[in-house]
Formats: structure tokens, C-alpha cells, sequence
């Protein structure tokens, strides 16, 4: 460079320090499950699971995002969740209308009309999943929340009500929960239905000043929703009002007649409850809700009933059916309230590895009980080091393992792998050949 020319490194400013992104949070409502709560997930999961085993229910799987049409004609275009609650948008890609499934029933139903599944008979199906409706959240109600539901498709008969309803029993009874208790109706059919809405509503007009906004707007387009009303004020309103048992025909009290002949058989104790509705406008003849006073005003764990008319609903032909559906988050809650703690998820061994060296020989064995069914928890590398045999130790006893397995250098040496109880003071360290690790992987399992 000449005497003559600037020295433009030299004077040039410093690049200003890149600011830090703002950290990002999940959408109001949806919540993350997170290790160790996730555990009493999978545990609630795995006993709905068994318990679809012993009653014969098979899993279906269906899309998180459906037409919305689904939904306004199967649920009711004046229903809270489709006036109110739905996540819908248009999809800008090619202009349908889109939904994310606020409920089960009404896809389950979909995919069985779209696939034909009830050529041969009908169905008994179960699933689980995230459904989303945007609420106020709170204790018990998120805008993304979890369900486990049944749905018997095809079967029209009193007794799978009835099997419904007390396999729901059996869930608590799995979960150990006692104090759920079960509320049931009959809604008829739609003729019957009609002809109390007209008293209904005749008799709501002469208590317009005693309701309250809610229910004023639901007069005319859903008076039956008023009778679910949680309004004090209205309480003696709705006590006094017609009740639709008085307008059922024959076959309608024939067939609620048989489910209460069942559960009375069975044992299960029930309240008729005529205010007991539900929320869609899918459901007749029978209703039911498993209710518990834990929760507070979100006391319905779980709830169901018959919607023999669905399937035409959303262009199929005509199929009886009956299903529940319960919140997980809400049944988890009333678990927690109820004193009941899921089992422990704890690694049967903890594999302690001094060095680098011991590396691949541990990983060896480790990986040799693990397909012999054991559940080993190895020890992993810091950033700079092993870590010592006292902190490694630590960390073997605070992970729940039973066992810890050690692969000290004098041990290996001899083909062998020291195993020391971390659960029973009074049991001796011991060593195991590490070639037949095979053989006595069933005791480490079982110890």
C-alpha cells in the first residue's frame, strides 16, 4: 500500500453484536408434556390399551385436520363448539374449508362411511388423540387437549349401551379411581324430540325474565341446551320444565328400558338425570356422563350416548352407533386429586463406565440385555470427563435402577462385569460373566 492511501481496515467500525432471537413459547392453551408427567401418560394409555384388548375394540387413526362441513352438519351449526370454538381456515392453497377436529365421533364416522367398513358387519373402535377447540384455557380446558373415545358403529340394540357405559367402569376400576359416578337420559327419537322442543319452548317463553343472555339465545335455536344450564338463577326454571321422558314413544322407553335392565344387572348404580343432554346435535335415545365432585364446575370426566342418525348426516346410509369420549388431561387431574400415583418408570440397571476404554464392551453387554427385555440406563460422557465412580454411583442410585453393573478395569480383565444391588442393603455385590449376559438377563429383570 502507497504512502497516499487510506488505511480503510484500520478506521472502519466494528460490526454491531447480532441481537439474540426472541425465545419462542407454545401457543396459549397448548402445553408441552414433559419427563417425568409424560410417564403418567403413557402408563393412563397403555391401561386404556389393555382394556380395549379385553372388550374386543380395535384402533383407528384418523386426520387432525377434516372438512369443515363435517362438523357444521354433524354437530349442529348452533352449537357451542361450532358457533364458537372450532379452529377453522381456508386452506390457501386451493380454497377448501379446513378444520382442526374439535371432537372424534364425527371423523370416526367419516372414515367409516368414506371406507365402507361396515360392508361385513359392525365395528367396535377406539382411539386417542389431540383435539382443539379455541376456549378460555383453564383448570381441566386447553385449546389443544387429549381424548380417548369408543365408537360401535353398527350395532343398535340396548346392550352395547350398556357395554359401553360399564367399560368405562372397568376403566376406573383399572385406574383406581372409586369416586366417578354415572348420570344417564334418554333423548328418543328425532319425532319425539320435536314434539318437546314446542312444549319446551312454550314453557320458556313465560320465563323469559328470569333468563339470563345465554339462554335467551338459545330459546328458539337450541332450547334443549338451556336445561344443561349452570346458572343458579335458573335452576328452578329448568327443574319445572317438560321433561322429554314424558314425550317418548314405545321403542324409545323399550330401548332405554334395556340399558337400565343391564347395568342394574351388572351392579352399577345410576341417576336418571331428565337435564342431561349433551352437547351435539347428533345424539338420541341414550345419553350418559361419568361425573365426580373433584373437579369443581368441570366435573364431567367423560361422556357419551347413541347417534343412530350421524351417518346419513354426512352423506352415508343409515348406521346406528353409540360412543364416549374423556379429556386425558381431565381424568390425569382427578387421578392427581384422588390420591392416585402412577407406577414409577425406572430403569431395571444402571451401567456405571469408568473410562473410555471400558466403552465398548459396556455398550456390548448393555445392548445384549436389552434385547433380552432389560432396561439399561448407561452412563454418558460429560464434556470433559467420565466423571468419578462416586458421582457416576449418585447418579445410578437416583435414577430408580435396581441394579448398577460396573465395568471396572480389574473385572474385565476376568471377562466379567461387577453387579451391585442399589435396592437392597443387605444383598452382596456379585460378579456375572459378561459372555453369558444373555443368560442372566431374565434375573436382573425379575430381581
Amino acid at each position: 500500500m502507497s504512502d497516499h492511501q487510506p488505511a480503510a481496515q484500520a478506521t472502519a467500525k466494528p460490526p454491531s453484536a447480532a441481537k439474540s432471537p426472541t425465545p419462542l413459547a407454545a401457543v396459549k392453551g397448548m402445553n408441552d408434556i414433559l419427563p417425568p408427567d409424560s410417564a403418567r401418560w403413557e402408563w393412563f394409555e397403555d391401561t386404556v390399551r389393555a382394556l380395549m384388548r379385553r372388550y374386543g375394540y380395535l384402533n383407528v387413526r384418523t386426520p387432525i385436520v377434516e372438512p369443515t362441513p363435517l362438523f357444521v352438519r354433524g354437530l349442529g351449526e348452533v352449537t357451542d363448539i361450532v358457533e364458537k370454538e372450532m379452529y377453522s381456515f381456508v386452506d390457501s392453497m386451493n380454497g377448501d374449508a379446513l378444520t382442526l377436529r374439535p371432537e372424534g365421533t364425527a371423523g370416526v364416522v367419516r372414515a367409516a362411511v368414506e371406507h365402507s367398513m361396515l360392508y361385513d358387519g359392525g365395528k367396535r373402535l377406539y382411539y386417542i388423540g389431540p383435539m382443539f377447540r379455541h376456549e378460555r384455557p383453564q383448570r381441566g380446558r386447553y385449546r389443544q387437549f387429549h381424548q380417548v373415545g369408543v365408537e360401535a358403529l353398527g350395532f343398535g340394540g340396548p346392550d352395547v349401551d350398556a357395554e359401553v357405559i360399564l367399560m368405562c367402569r372397568s376403566l376406573w376400576r383399572d385406574l383406581g379411581l372409586s369416586d366417578v359416578r354415572l348420570d344417564i337420559n334418554c333423548l328418543g327419537q328425532s319425532e319425539e324430540r320435536k314434539a318437546h322442543r314446542a312444549a319446551l319452548i312454550a314453557y320458556l317463553e313465560l320465563h323469559q325474565d328470569a333468563m339470563d343472555a345465554e339462554a335467551k339465545s338459545r330459546l328458539y335455536s337450541n332450547p334443549l341446551r338451556i336445561l344443561d344450564t349452570k346458572n343458579p338463577a335458573l335452576q328452578a326454571v329448568v327443574e319445572a320444565a317438560p321433561k322429554l321422558m314424558d314425550f317418548l314413544g314405545e321403542a324409545s322407553l323399550q330401548h332405554f328400558a334395556g340399558v337400565c335392565r343391564v347395568l342394574d344387572a351388572a351392579g352399577q348404580p345410576y341417576r336418571v338425570n331428565h337435564r342431561l343432554v349433551r352437547g351435539m346435535d347428533y345424539y338420541c335415545l341414550t345419553v350418559f356422563e361419568w361425573v365426580t365432585d373433584r373437579l369443581g364446575a368441570q366435573g364431567t370426566v367423560c361422556g357419551g350416548g347413541r347417534y343412530d342418525g350421524l351417518s346419513e348426516l354426512i352423506g352415508g346410509k343409515p348406521a346406528p352407533g353409540i360412543g364416549w369420549g374423556m379429556g386425558i388431561e381431565r381424568v390425569l387431574d382427578l387421578l392427581q386429586q384422588s390420591g392416585v400415583a402412577a407406577p414409577q418408570v425406572v430403569p431395571d440397571v444402571y451401567a456405571v463406565v469408568p473410562s473410555l476404554e471400558a466403552l465398548p464392551l459396556a455398550m456390548q453387554v448393555a445392548e445384549t440385555l436389552r434385547a433380552a427385555g432389560v432396561s439399561v440406563l448407561m452412563h454418558a460422557a460429560g464434556k470433559e470427563a467420565w466423571g468419578s465412580m462416586k458421582s457416576q454411583f449418585k447418579k445410578a442410585d437416583a435414577s430408580g435402577a435396581r441394579h448398577a453393573l460396573v465395568f471396572g478395569a480389574d473385572e474385565m480383565a476376568r471377562g466379567e462385569v461387577a453387579c451391585k444391588p442399589l435396592r437392597d442393603a443387605a444383598a452382596a455385590q456379585s460378579s456375572r460373566r459378561i459372555a453369558e449376559a444373555a443368560t442372566w438377563a431374565h434375573e436382573l429383570r425379575t430381581a
